[in-house]
């Protein structure tokens, strides 16, 4: 740990380069998506917040749930698959202002945006020193799917409250922790990963110290009760019980197979000379993300961070269904950042600054290209 001892919270001046790095990366981004949409005659508004799962949240917002689609193949797309905290929000800020739901859901997404950069920030300074947690925070905004973060869906939502539930475990913070773990277990399935992360920290905290305090058993305790109290109830509207969950999951094509199909789907890429370039991409894009977290491994990162990246990446990789989709859900897997952000930290401030720059400048362009085209489902 570097200069950070001397605080327990991140102030917002100290973190405030980092902010201002993390806007302007996501600035860049809507700019360039504009100037695209204005070439091609789409709306940048529309991209952002009226399609793909964002149509989904805004009518949980607006009907609530027991919507449903019924396929030519006979498979149910319910909207009890999608987690209840964004629309709530959405409801709560549409009612409070002029605002539609979707755009009370981009607002949320911008708002919550700042927040993760906060969060992320927060975790690199605290390990790793300021310029370090700034250079995290500016990293992951300047992934090539960070325009993710800038429309109606709840991948910010629960990047903030899954870094700052981080942050918390790495403070000891319990029940600040268990409370902001139980928020993102109602947020997205993967919420898992940030429960796993605060017992984990628990277990090793009372196998050193042999004792439970009551805040830790507090937050070890409220942790789970978001993803839990939001799975029984589809259980039991659904009839399915326990199981139901995931039954509405499999009629969305999703379930865990340990990476068979995407194995498959990389497979069925080297058909073609430009499918077998796709499918090199794809194997280099899984290898370095698992290089990232080996490299983490051997950074001694606190366990707690790399229990929830394994979890987040195991069930972005090894899951069945749309595999365009694995991308975005990698995107709260911030701490697989931190070895390049370490490493940049110690590179001289103008050097930084232009690799930053133009990572940001890529990401923009292919954020709006990705847009005008498939975009994340």
């Amino acid at each position: 740990m570097n200069d950070v001892d001397q605080q327990d919270r991140p102030s917002l001046r100290r973190a405030a380069p980092a902010l201002l790095g993390y806007a302007g990366v996501r600035a860049l981004g809507l700019l360039a998506l504009a100037l695209w949409c204005a070439a091609t005659g789409k709306s940048p508004h529309t991209l952002l917040t009226a399609r793909w799962d964002s149509l989904w949240y805004t009518r949980v917002a607006g009907q609530g749930y027991g919507w449903s689609v019924t396929l030519p193949d006979g498979s149910v797309h319910s909207n009890l698959a999608f987690f209840p905290l964004l629309p709530w929000l959405e409801r709560l800020v549409s009612a409070v202002s002029p605002l539609s739901y979707a755009d009370a859901g981009m607002v949320v997404s911008w708002l919550a945006s700042l927040a993760a950069a906060w969060g992320i920030f927060a975790v690199g300074d605290r390990l790793y020193g300021r310029r370090a947690g700034v250079c995290l925070a500016v990293l992951w905004g300047a992934l090539p799917v960070g325009i993710v973060a800038s429309m109606a869906y709840s991948e910010a939502l629960f990047a903030a409250l899954a870094a700052w539930a981080l942050y918390a475990v790495v403070q000891q913070h319990w029940v600040t922790a268990g409370l902001l773990a139980s928020l993102a277990g109602l947020t997205r399935p993967v919420g898992a990963a940030a429960v796993a992360a605060v017992w984990v920290a628990a277990a090793l905290w009372i196998a050193r110290e042999r004792r439970a305090p009551w805040r830790l058993v507090l937050g070890v305790l409220l942790a789970p009760v978001g993803a839990a109290a939001y799975v029984l109830w589809v259980g039991h509207r659904t009839g399915g019980g326990l199981f139901g969950y995931l039954d509405v999951q499999g009629q969305w094509g999703n379930g865990f197979d340990g990476g068979a199909a995407f194995a498959r789907f990389i497979g069925d890429k080297f058909t073609s000379p430009l499918g077998t370039l796709a499918g090199i991409g794809l194997i280099v894009g899984v290898a370095l993300v698992v290089w990232l977290y080996v490299t983490g491994v051997r950074q001694h990162q606190p366990v707690p961070l790399l229990v929830y990246t394994g979890i987040v990446v195991a069930l972005a990789l090894c899951a069945s269904g749309y595999f365009g989709s694995k991308p975005r859900l990698l995107l709260p897997a911030f701490p697989l950042l931190l070895p390049i952000a370490v490493a940049l930290a110690r590179w001289r401030t103008g050097r930084a600054t232009w690799l930053l720059g133009g990572l940001a400048a890529a990401s923009a362009v292919y954020g709006a290209f990705w847009l005008n085209g498939s975009g994340p489902p």
